[in-house]
């Protein structure tokens, strides 16, 4: 009995860890490679699950730093630690993503701008700009600072999984076409929505639920901008997607 359950058990958790493996920096245990539509449609769903438990690693970052220092301090610490957790993954995107749309240039000399490892200098302003935003508003954020850690993560995943659902991939190949050519219809859409929004009322049911409807609406304009320039979305853009929900929700919450 005991193995039944932790064969049934390990079968469930199979798609979080993936997704933790695939977002994140976490030490999980190494579970079997993703392969077939209904596996890649799981781990999908899992995307703001993955946020929260970000969130509450970071929690505990800023409870510390601001026992010994003041907000400034506290806030730094969080964006710093964030950016570690997830190994800068989604600022990369961002970076990319900046440099080839705001180039001007042909779609395809965009998409090759994107794969191109340099940065330019688009890109150098949007990471900052997103990191100088982050530490702004967790600092603007008051005693309120720890719903807005909890809530950014869970907001700027599921801005992923919106633009993996409702928007055409730009490239035949690359791991974002993977994930998007494989989300298997809307259920996993529908899952990942709940989760955010259960979460959401549980930590902030007012302010939280405006800042997922400013993240649906920023998410709405960037993608269509995105859509229209490079002829779908990538694996940079759901990067940037992130990063940028991430400000918004942390924005909301200060105001």
């Amino acid at each position: 009995m005991n193995n039944r359950f932790v064969r049934q058990f390990g079968t469930h958790a199979q798609p979080l860890a993936t997704a933790l493996r695939f977002l994140t920096l976490l030490p999980w245990p190494t579970s079997p490679a993703t392969s077939t539509t209904q596996d890649i449609t799981r781990v999908i769903a899992w995307f703001p699950v993955v946020g929260l438990i970000i969130g509450l690693l970071l929690v505990p970052v800023g409870w510390l730093a601001g026992t010994v220092w003041d907000a400034g301090v506290r806030a730094a610490g969080i964006v710093i630690v964030w950016g570690i957790i997830t190994a800068g993954l989604h600022l990369d995107g961002l970076s990319d993503t900046f440099d080839a749309v705001m180039s001007w240039r042909s779609r395809e000399r965009k998409l090759a701008i994107m794969r191109d490892s340099h940065v330019g200098a688009m890109g150098v302003l949007a990471v900052v700009a997103v990191l100088l935003l982050k530490f702004v508003w967790l600092q603007a954020s008051g005693d309120d600072w720890w719903r807005a850690v909890m809530l950014a993560p869970i907001w700027g995943r599921w801005a992923q999984v919106y633009g993996l659902h409702w928007f055409p991939s730009a490239r035949s190949d690359g791991m974002g076409h993977a994930f998007q050519s494989q989300t298997g219809g809307r259920r996993s859409f529908c899952a990942a929505t709940a989760a955010a929004l259960l979460i959401t009322i549980s930590v902030a049911p007012l302010s939280g639920i405006v800042a997922g409807l400013l993240v649906w609406g920023s998410v709405l304009l960037l993608a269509n901008w995105w859509n229209r320039s490079l002829g779908g979305l990538t694996g940079d853009t759901y990067g940037a997607l992130c990063e940028i929900s991430e400000v918004v929700v942390l924005a909301t919450l200060a105001a």
